[in-house]
């Protein structure tokens, strides 16, 4: 009997997560998966149809409490910490969202540590493109190597980069960084923050889709070449994904019969600068080892 890839996924109750997982239980003949998730109505009940086939296996705790960290990493062949205090609440919570993406990257490793497994635990992490900060047109294309200088008050941006830091740093045989661009979701209908209007009318995004983030990552667990391995790379659905924020809204509103965006959107509601985004010249090299594009800005349109 051939033994399972033991996964331990963090954030399977968020956005990217919740994909994942779902992507992973398509083989679950191949793959063995445990994941973290907070002791909660909203999260129990989310969880329920897994936990009740005996699909997933999940501990209720904290990811920054090292115990149940611990306990997840014993013997798993992958971590994918997707789990993250993301923006806009990590905005409001500058302290919780360090404490919560820095501490828990830092059990992670010395769980991992720990448990005798820094030669066969293969740890990706998910980084962001907002490490890189603001990229106004005209320098609206990046790649990974550029300077990282976070939004002037982008905490969680802050929190990325130590945390990005601290696996580079690790010392385990495997790790690989993932920097996730804006994801394609329902999630982005229903934003109701004042983070909308600091996404400037003119700023650009490679936007990815939820379902094709999942898809590489199932990818990477099904085995990649030795290469692949200790390196940074920038997660982008390549040309059929790139749009500014302003071409997003002709479209959308297009869509509908609306063609003068001054009947619904104002200009001076959007800030100008400090947002991060880009254009990739390099996010191809990922697709070239995960084959996982597939969705264009359509699959948004649709939903």
């Amino acid at each position: 009997m051939v033994k399972k890839i033991r996964v331990f996924i963090t954030g399977a109750t968020g956005g990217m997560g919740f994909f994942t997982l779902n992507e992973f239980l398509k083989d679950k003949a191949r793959f063995d998966i445990i994941t973290l998730a907070r002791d909660s109505d909203k999260n129990r009940k989310k969880l329920a149809p897994f936990t009740e086939a005996g699909d997933v296996s999940v501990v209720w705790g904290d990811l920054t409490e090292y115990g149940d960290v611990l306990e997840c990493v014993r013997g798993a062949d992958y971590v994918l910490h997707i789990g993250a205090f993301v923006s806009p609440e990590a905005d409001y919570h500058p302290k919780r969202a360090m404490q919560i993406n820095y501490g828990s990257t830092a059990n992670i490793i010395r769980a991992i540590k720990e448990c005798g497994q820094i030669e066969t635990t293969r740890m990706v992490y998910i980084g962001t493109v907002a490490q890189t900060g603001d990229r106004m047109p005209p320098i609206h294309w990046g790649r990974v190597g550029d300077p990282l200088k976070p939004s002037v008050f982008d905490y969680y941006a802050v929190s990325k980069i130590a945390s990005e830091r601290l696996v580079i740093e690790s010392g385990l045989k495997y790790w690989v960084s993932l920097r996730q661009t804006g994801i394609l979701a329902q999630k982005m209908c229903e934003v109701e923050d004042a983070i909308m209007f600091h996404n400037c009318l003119d700023n650009v995004l490679e936007y990815v889709s939820d379902r094709d983030s999942a898809l590489l990552l199932r990818n990477l667990c099904s085995g990649v070449d030795e290469s692949f391995w200790h390196h940074i790379y920038n997660i982008g659905g390549g040309e059929t994904c790139r749009i500014s924020t302003l071409g997003l809204f002709k479209s959308l509103f297009g869509r509908i019969g609306i063609r003068d965006l001054s009947a619904v959107v104002d200009s001076k509601w959007f800030a100008t600068r400090n947002f991060h985004g880009q254009y990739y010249l390099d996010s191809d090299r990922l697709n070239d080892y995960l084959h996982f594009r597939n969705d264009s800005l359509e699959y948004y349109y649709d939903i």
